[in-house]
């Protein structure tokens, strides 16, 4: 290895990933578990529409602090 590499690294989601990203442009944001928002219980997109997917993965919740928005939900379709 040479010496300008780390020898360790913090492996994190895309939600921390994604709250990092918010971070260096001001914004206050944390990660939640997932399934324990009550923005996760309901369906996600109607299958009865030709354009919405109807199979979706939940990547869980970001909790966005000092804002209008509450939480994010992200979702993968597909």
């Amino acid at each position: 290895m040479h010496d300008s590499e780390q020898d360790t690294f913090v492996q994190k989601n895309k939600n921390e990933q994604f709250c990092d990203l918010l971070e260096t442009i001001g914004i206050e944001a944390e990660t939640k578990e997932i399934g324990t928002d009550d923005v996760e219980k309901g369906d996600y997109y109607s299958g009865s529409f030709t354009n919405s997917p109807i199979m979706t993965t939940n990547h869980g919740c970001i909790k966005i602090k000092n804002a209008n928005i509450d939480v994010v939900q992200v979702i993968q379709k597909g």
